[in-house]
């Protein structure tokens, strides 16, 4: 299956999800944004996805945003059609039910890093860089690079790639806790395969719900994640049926506090 520039790859409880733009070497244009929304959607509804992978075609993960596709914007719409949508999109992935592994084929650099930054787990090959170079072209990180990041890695960690722009290899990134492992060049999809088989063989509700709960101890989530606990908690009561049914026939409820 395949949605645009995003293909998506079903093997048993695994979704694969591969950048398909090589020759960009899967920098982001709009409609790979788009086709990676469409992507989440369409392994969120499978109930037989328990883990999912991100990577990219050919020889790089994401080069981050494509210039060529914002320079020319004006600022206003840099700041709504690009920006702000690329945001929704990461945090509809990094919101996915589903733990989900980033397979780092290629350097993780800007919009890469960024994207990157939305899996659960990071495993990368050692030939990789990693960083935030947008203040050297004038620009800052634009897709929750000074959000999510410094939420999931630290705030000084940030400043070293963002003001400083130091770009780290593979395994510093590893020793500062920007990726959970270093691989051979080329290792990347099958240890993320491995590691995507391990998260599938618990406990799905229990994945999700702890999923959730770390993001809300870690400040990600806006209150989303806890009132989609409680309605998942109400909705298996017998008073929400008890409710429904008594809406529908049009008399009071008698509500019996059954957990």
């Amino acid at each position: 299956m395949s949605s645009g520039t995003v293909k998506i790859t079903l093997e048993g409880p695994v979704a694969i999800l591969t950048l398909s733009r090589p020759e960009k070497l899967n920098a982001l244009d709009l409609d790979m944004l788009s086709a990676l929304s469409s992507a989440a959607d369409e392994i969120e509804a499978n109930p037989a996805v328990r883990a999912a992978i991100l990577t990219g075609e050919g020889k790089g993960f994401s080069a981050g945003g494509d210039i060529k596709a914002w320079a020319g914007m004006q600022p206003q719409e840099f700041g709504h059609a690009w920006v702000r949508h690329g945001h929704r999109v990461f945090e509809r992935l990094a919101t996915l039910r589903m733990p989900l592994v980033a397979a780092l084929n290629g350097h993780a650099l800007g919009g890469g890093l960024e994207l990157a930054g939305i899996a659960d787990i990071r495993i990368a090959e050692n030939h990789i860089r990693i960083g935030l170079p947008e203040t050297g072209l004038g620009m800052v990180p634009g897709w929750s690079g000074t959000q999510r990041l410094v939420k999931r890695f630290g705030a000084q960690l940030v400043r070293r790639m963002a003001l400083g722009g130091e770009i780290f290899s593979a395994q510093e990134a590893c020793t500062l806790g920007l990726v959970d492992a270093v691989v051979e060049t080329g290792g990347s999809v099958d240890a993320a395969r491995a590691y995507a088989m391990r998260i599938a063989d618990r406990g799905p509700a229990a994945l999700e719900i702890t999923k959730m709960m770390i993001a809300m101890a870690n400040g990600e989530d806006n209150g989303s994640a806890a009132e989609a606990l409680g309605s998942i908690l109400v909705a298996k009561t017998g008073d929400l049926k008890e409710g429904v049914t008594a809406f529908g026939e049009k008399r009071p409820a008698q509500f019996k506090g059954e957990w």
